[in-house]
């Protein structure tokens, strides 16, 4: 029993660190709140600042994909107890994280400015968006699971966890990806874009699109009905309804035959 109440301790530790990071990454981001944003601070050259930040953004992207895939769970809990697998991962990646909010180079030059009031309080709304919906789309899914509460919750009653099953909900039966919608809001929406902020953007971007080429294989080899979801709906962009696009693919057919 006091195996488990340490799992569980330990579990809540680590959500609690995850929640710190998230809250500072709003302010990192959004350059307000917190002594270092991703615009404050010295300048380095621009050759060191833009090595440390793509190491330190490679750090981040390894870590993160590696330790979700299968393999990775596979031979890593036989060193850390089952319980508290995903509370690890879920440390390490808020270490990884905070070691980049540290550690990254501010690198000066402006992309944009937008200099109407419109227009920035239109960027700002949209980053709050991103935000929202980052948040509410883990509650969808299951946002104590995500973050390993409910593995320990669940270990400290010595009961079975079992994996949930596959959902669509809300925003999830538009894009398959709704998630990382609220992503590139928040890295996409800023006022002033710097040339940190669109190496951050554009990084982050590029690691999202590689990310979900290997999340929807592992989806589809653990659930049978996810390829025909992925068949059906778009991937990020809501680009029409299913039935529309039914009857796109029929018109094609129909005007090959015809031809």
């Amino acid at each position: 029993m006091l195996g488990r109440i340490t799992a569980f301790f330990y579990g809540v530790v680590c959500y609690l660190v995850f929640l710190t990071t998230f809250l500072y990454a709003i302010g990192f981001l959004g350059n307000f709140g917190v002594p270092k944003s991703i615009d404050s601070g010295p300048q380095s050259p621009l050759t060191q600042a833009l090595a440390i930040n793509t190491l330190l953004l490679g750090l981040f992207a390894i870590q993160h994909s590696v330790m979700a895939r299968p393999w990775f769970k596979t031979a890593w809990t036989r060193i850390v107890p089952v319980p508290v697998e995903r509370s690890t991962y879920v440390l390490l990646s808020s270490l990884a994280l905070l070691l980049l909010f540290w550690k990254w180079q501010p690198m000066g030059g402006v992309i944009w400015n937008v200099g109407s009031a419109t227009g920035r309080f239109t960027l700002d709304a949209l980053f709050a968006c991103g935000w929202l919906t980052v948040l509410v789309t883990t509650f969808l899914i299951n946002h104590f699971d995500l973050f390993g509460l409910r593995q320990v919750w669940l270990n400290l009653l010595g009961r079975t966890y079992t994996e949930s099953g596959f959902r669509r909900p809300g925003p999830y039966r538009y894009v398959r990806h709704a998630l990382y919608v609220g992503w590139l809001l928040v890295f996409w929406a800023a006022p002033v874009m710097t040339s940190a902020h669109l190496v951050f953007a554009i990084a982050t971007t590029a690691y999202i699109l590689i990310a979900i080429q290997f999340e929807e294989r592992d989806l589809v080899r653990f659930h049978r009905e996810y390829a025909e979801y992925r068949r059906r709906v778009p991937m990020i962009l809501p680009v029409g309804s299913s039935k529309q696009r039914e009857i796109t693919e029929v018109r094609r057919a129909a005007a090959k035959q015809a031809g």
